[in-house]
């Protein structure tokens, strides 16, 4: 990247980090994968209760993987094998967990964090339920503002997510959102984290690349 660009991007960078603390949010930079593994160490005790969001960046970035390794009691979604039962009841356990790992939609450079699911236990999670949130999030998901936001999820997030799901949406086909009424319609919750009362709640690892959709 050019220099002067990349000037640019940093500055954004360190306002939308200013923005998350000035929300009550706490927020790391990596400039690695290794940088991103090291954070969440010191975020994750041993023995703790953890578990996932749905979320292609924390394969990407290897951090799946990563957790399975550590000495945590694991709620495994992503587990070979598990049913459809198991895996409801690890949405349910994930209220109880001292620590849930996700990523996110978008996030705007006034520090808020935007997010579309299909059956909302990801968002859920997010506002309420486990004592810490680790979001992970490459700087291709920081957009201006709500607005824009809305727009990276119907011709990005929504789109690309419903391709990996093998879902017969009209954005799987057209690459772009129609506000379908489909049968496997991947949007229904929307929710906006603007702020938290809890100031040790969320932590926001901006990693300084291209990451998830």
């Amino acid at each position: 990247m050019d220099a002067n660009v990349k000037h640019i991007e940093n500055l954004r960078v360190k306002r939308v980090m200013e923005s998350l603390e000035n929300n009550h949010m706490n927020a790391h930079l990596a400039e690695s994968k290794e940088d991103v593994l090291k954070i969440i160490d010191t975020l994750i005790s041993d023995e703790e209760k953890v578990t996932f969001g749905g979320s292609m960046s924390l394969f990407e970035l290897g951090v799946v993987d990563h957790i399975r390794n550590r000495n945590v009691d694991l709620y495994d979604r992503y587990r070979e094998g598990i049913s459809l039962d198991e895996r409801d009841e690890i949405y349910r356990k994930t209220f109880y967990a001292d620590a849930f790992l996700t990523s996110t939609n978008a996030i705007t450079e006034d520090g808020a964090l935007y997010n579309v699911d299909g059956t909302g236990n990801r968002v859920a999670a997010m506002i309420w339920g486990p004592k810490k949130v680790i979001v992970v999030c490459g700087i291709n998901k920081i957009v201006k503002d709500e607005a824009a936001a809305v727009v990276r999820n119907r011709e990005v997030a929504a789109p690309a997510n419903a391709k990996r799901l093998n879902m017969g949406t009209p954005c799987a086909k057209l690459g772009y959102c129609v506000d379908c009424s489909h049968k496997d319609r991947i949007c229904s919750a929307y929710t906006m984290i603007r702020k938290q009362r809890d100031y040790d709640r969320i932590h926001v690892i901006l990693v300084n690349d291209v990451y998830g959709y």
